[in-house]
């Protein structure tokens, strides 16, 4: 939900399919995670980790800053991506205004997940992604499999007990998840700090969810058939057509900037309009479709619940007709919310409903941003991030 999938739509229609392209071939942009990051001086390191359904995930790794070199063990940041995202995400801002570069500095060893079936993560021990069967999964996988897999990972090979947790968007539903699902990992968990908060979505305002809740929001054959399928890949045509269309010299740059704005929140002054053509060499980078009709029930139901098949398959699933809630009440990590007046995907008044159904001994804060036109994006690569937000999540990292 934090791309311009409308653009992208429009130039690269029919990029929704069953098939994938080959496990690296998104790769073979010049902006990748590891450019950015050496291209910046950092040390960075790539490392693997398959879960326990088989998918093989990659992570990110700026141990220390290039500031000061090794100096010792540090303090462990994990930071985790959105929809149609990656570990891109946190260091396209550059020093200045990219999380994982400003965690550096401020001392953390930093971690950046990638989701299955993203750029970095499209291999699977027995299944290809060219195939239906590796794309049958969505977010509540993320955050049964994949999140496990990555903090456990992250906790043997650092040898520390804790670790922070950084997340946008899908990053904060996987969370939500995680900690639902799996009470363990709030011994893990030093505390979570969730930008633009997704768990309720019933008053969502994004076009697309206006246009697509009524079909793709409940179970059908529809959703059924075209469910598990790849959706809108990282691949050279679309970082090409990004490069030419979206450019600072380019006249349609201003369509790029506007689908940003119709998809993240209307009318924000803060987009980075200089950073829109490496966004598009990296973003989107892929996921099932499964992921955004499962966001599309949450919407059109008005709970949040996990994915709804229907009430014979649900029986079978879960044991009853009706698809179980997301005990988000019962989650017991120090949490820290950061939201805003115009963001598309988080509205204040879900947002509020998550304030008022955590439990509040967890709940150590819910930051309304005053910057009324700050938009889903801006959480990103907004302009002035560090000042607006990140100073304030570097603060509460360090004081949780």
């Amino acid at each position: 939900m934090m791309v311009p999938q409308l653009l992208v739509g429009l130039l690269c229609l029919g990029l929704v399919r069953a098939s994938a392209l080959p496990a690296d071939a998104g790769r073979a942009s010049s902006v990748t995670t590891l450019t950015l990051v050496r291209g910046q001086g950092y040390e960075i390191q790539e490392h693997t980790v398959q879960t326990s359904d088989g998918y093989i995930l990659t992570m990110h790794r700026i141990p220390y800053s290039k500031n000061t070199g090794y100096d010792g063990v540090r303090p462990v940041a994990f930071l985790m991506h959105g929809l149609l995202c990656s570990s891109s995400d946190w260091v396209l801002g550059g020093t200045h205004s990219g999380l994982a570069y400003l965690l550096s500095e401020a001392g953390y060893d930093v971690w950046m997940g990638n989701a299955r079936g993203n750029t970095y993560s499209k291999k699977h021990a027995t299944k290809t992604p060219l195939l239906q069967p590796f794309w049958n999964f969505e977010w509540h996988d993320i955050g049964i499999y994949d999140l496990p897999a990555m903090m456990d990972f992250v906790l043997y090979t650092t040898g520390a007990d804790q670790l922070s947790y950084v997340g946008h968007s899908q990053g904060t539903t996987s969370f939500f998840v995680l900690n639902s699902m799996i009470p363990r990992f709030k011994s893990r968990i030093r505390s979570a700090h969730l930008l633009a908060p997704v768990a309720w979505m019933e008053h969502m305002e994004s076009p697309l969810a206006v246009v697509g809740g009524p079909l793709l929001g409940q179970p059908n054959a529809f959703v059924e058939l075209f469910g598990s399928a790849e959706f809108l890949p990282n691949t050279q045509l679309m970082n090409l057509l990004g490069g030419l269309l979206c450019s600072d010299q380019a006249i349609s740059q201003v369509i790029c900037t506007n689908s940003l704005l119709l998809l993240g929140g209307w009318d924000s002054p803060y987009m980075n309009e200089s950073m829109i053509p490496d966004i598009m060499a990296t973003t989107p980078a892929g996921c099932s479709v499964n992921q955004l009709f499962h966001y599309l029930q949450e919407y059109n139901s008005g709970y949040f619940r996990q994915f709804d098949y229907g009430s014979t398959r649900n029986k079978k699933e879960y044991g009853s007709k009706i698809a179980p809630d997301y005990d988000v009440a019962g989650i017991n990590v120090p949490t820290y919310l950061y939201y805003s007046d115009n963001d598309y995907f988080a509205s204040l008044i879900d947002v509020d409903r998550l304030r008022y159904v955590m439990d509040p001994n967890s709940l150590r804060s819910a930051y309304r941003l005053p910057e009324t036109k700050w938009n889903h994006l801006d959480f990103l690569w907004g302009l002035n991030v560090k000042e607006i937000l990140y100073d304030r999540v570097l603060n509460d990292i360090r004081n949780a």
